[in-house]
């Protein structure tokens, strides 16, 4: 939907290298991570976790507001979100973001840039976050050796696939506050399968981003979650979101 008017990278053109790497990089230990019920593949045995944990071998810290990588820089590496958010973005031809996702602990970034070998998308930082790095050549490898890890880059992929069209039919059958609703339901199911509140939570993403992310303008936004709370929907207070009617959100 988004992707039809925007310009792809191709291999022919330049590559960027990527950023330097400011932060700091830490030992990830998949065994001791909160997020592994999430990214680890199900059926890994105790034999195959010492070969995982050697390819998921470093976390690399990014600030807010921090690139990850930018569209058109070379792809490597998979990353997955060790803690914090990022939104992920495409960039119009006149120079205008499109924002695409948001990505949150136990997600997994940049699967675009499997297809061309460059990243179609951008991924920044909204807050202080941490990822894992994959090197996806390495990642490869281990995948013919150990079945599951095969099965679980399908499923990653097939969750990507999922997630877009979902998302077409937000932007093009939903009003303005169907969008918003189910936008908040999604952010609140999510933080539930990680263990945390589902009913009150940190929105990082401005609602600049949200209205980019859901085909509204600013001032829709702004005006949508004003009126859910007068209606008692939610309480929000700046980033701060709390949803005090579940039912009434799902009736929209």
């Amino acid at each position: 939907m988004l992707t039809a008017t925007l310009p792809l990278p191709t291999t022919d053109r330049p590559r960027r290298p990527l950023p330097p790497v400011r932060a700091a990089r830490d030992t990830a230990r998949c065994s001791a991570c909160a997020m592994r019920h999430l990214c680890m593949p199900q059926g890994v045995g105790t034999d195959d976790m010492p070969k995982l944990e050697a390819l998921i071998c470093t976390a690399r810290t990014i600030r807010r507001g921090e690139a990850l990588y930018r569209s058109g820089d070379q792809f490597d590496n998979l990353y997955a979100v060790r803690s914090g958010s990022l939104k992920t973005s495409m960039a119009h031809r006149d120079g205008r973001e499109q924002v695409t996702g948001l990505r949150i602990a136990g997600e997994p970034l940049g699967l675009d840039g499997i297809s061309e070998g460059v990243h179609v998308c951008s991924a920044v930082a909204l807050e202080d976050s941490s990822v894992c790095i994959v090197p996806y050549a390495e990642l490869k490898r281990l995948c013919r050796e150990i079945g599951a890890m095969q099965e679980r880059l399908h499923k990653l992929l097939g969750e990507q696939i999922v997630r877009e069209s979902a998302q077409m039919m937000v932007l093009g059958s939903l009003s303005a506050d169907e969008r918003v609703a189910a936008f908040l339901l999604d952010v609140s199911e999510r933080n539930a399968q990680r263990g945390y509140s589902s009913n009150e939570f940190n929105l990082r993403m401005t609602r600049e981003d949200m209205g980019s992310y859901l085909g509204l303008t600013l001032e829709t936004v702004s005006r949508t979650l004003s009126r859910f709370q007068k209606r008692g929907l939610i309480d929000t207070q700046g980033k701060f979101i709390r949803i005090v009617d579940f039912e009434g959100l799902r009736k929209l």
